[in-house]
C-alpha cells in the first residue's frame, strides 16, 4: 500500500473520531442551550404573572372596595387577573399556558388536572420546593412546564376561602357554595404553571446543529486535500524519485540520476547519504575495473 494512502486512512480514522466527539458535544451544548432558554421564557411568564397578581392586589382592589360590598367582581381577584392576562396572550401565541391550578377552587376553571394535581402533592409532600419543572407530551406537542407552590399566606384570603359562612354573599351568588372552602393558613391550596412550547427552540438547535456540522465537515475535507497536497509536494513526489534513481542505480545504471538535495530536512539528509553512498560505489567500481 502507498504511503498517501496510509497517510489517508489515518487521518480519516482521526477525523471521524474528532468528528463524533464534535457532533456529541455540540448537540448537547445546543440542546442544553435551548433547553435553558425555554425556561427563561417560562420564568419570565411566571414573573409577569406574579406582577399581574401585584398590581391587581395592590391597585385595582382598593379602588372597587365600595362596589365589592354590592357585587362580587372576579376582576378584582389576582388569580383571576393574571389568567385573564395570559388569555389574551394566547390568542396570539396558543401554545403558551399559564394556569393557577388549584385542588380545590372557587371557580371551577382553576381546578387541577391529573398531572397537574400530582405536582400540587409533590409541594405538599415537600413544602420547601420553591419550583418544579420538567417536559410533558401535549396534543400540540411537547412543552416544558415550570410550577411554583400557591400557599395562603394572608388572612385576607381566608375570608373567602375558610367557611361557606364566612365568604361573602356577593361571591357565593356568582360561583355558588360547593366549591372553594376549607383552606387553611400556610396550606398549599395549587400552583402557579406555565407551558411553554419546546418546538421552536429545538428546532433552531437543530438547524444550529446541522450547519455547525455540516461546516466542520467541510473545513475536515478541505484539510484532508490541502495535507494531501502538501504530503505530495514536501514528501510523496521526493521520496518516489529517491526510490528511482536508488532502484536503478542498485541495477547498475550509474546514469539514472544524481542525489541532489539543497534542502536541509531529513529526506535531504537522506539524499546526501545516498549521493556519498553512489559515489563510493562508483570508486568501487572503477578500483575493479583497473585491475
Amino acid at each position: 500500500m502507498k504511503l498517501i494512502w496510509k497517510f489517508n486512512i489515518v487521518l480519516a480514522g482521526i477525523f471521524l473520531v474528532a468528528f463524533a466527539i464534535a457532533a456529541y458535544v455540540a448537540h448537547y451544548v445546543l440542546q442544553a442551550n435551548a433547553k435553558d432558554e425555554i425556561l427563561r421564557t417560562a420564568r419570565l411568564m411566571m414573573e409577569a404573572a406574579g406582577a399581574s397578581r401585584d398590581y391587581t392586589n395592590q391597585q385595582i382592589k382598593p379602588l372597587l372596595e365600595t362596589q365589592l360590598k354590592y357585587v362580587f367582581l372576579p376582576q378584582t381577584v389576582p388569580a383571576f387577573a393574571a389568567t385573564e392576562q395570559f388569555n389574551e396572550l394566547r390568542k396570539k401565541h396558543a401554545d403558551f399556558i399559564y394556569k393557577e391550578a388549584t385542588l380545590n377552587p372557587t371557580n371551577p376553571r382553576d381546578r387541577a388536572s391529573d398531572w397537574e394535581a400530582d405536582i400540587i402533592q409533590q409541594f405538599r409532600a415537600s413544602p420547601a420546593t420553591a419550583e418544579s419543572f420538567g417536559e410533558r407530551d401535549t396534543p400540540t406537542g411537547r412543552t416544558l412546564f415550570l410550577a411554583r407552590p400557591l400557599q395562603v399566606k394572608s388572612q385576607a384570603c381566608l375570608e373567602c376561602h375558610s367557611t361557606v359562612e364566612a365568604a361573602p354573599k356577593t361571591m357565593l351568588d356568582l360561583y355558588g357554595n360547593a366549591n372553594g372552602f376549607g383552606w387553611k393558613m400556610n396550606e398549599i391550596i395549587g400552583m402557579q404553571v406555565v407551558s411553554v412550547p419546546t418546538a421552536v427552540p429545538v428546532a433552531r438547535a437543530n438547524q444550529a446543529f446541522r450547519t455547525f456540522m455540516l461546516a466542520l465537515a467541510c473545513v475536515f475535507v478541505l484539510m484532508i486535500a490541502l495535507l494531501n497536497v502538501m504530503l505530495y509536494t514536501i514528501i510523496v513526489r521526493r521520496v518516489t524519485r529517491l526510490a528511482r534513481i536508488a532502484d536503478q542505480t542498485s541495477l547498475g545504471n550509474m546514469e539514472a540520476g544524481e542525489f541532489k538535495t539543497r534542502s536541509k530536512d531529513e529526506i535531504g539528509v537522506l539524499t546526501e547519504a545516498l549521493a556519498r553512498m553512489k559515489t563510493s560505489v562508483v570508486q568501487a567500481m572503477n578500483m575493479l575495473d583497473g585491475k
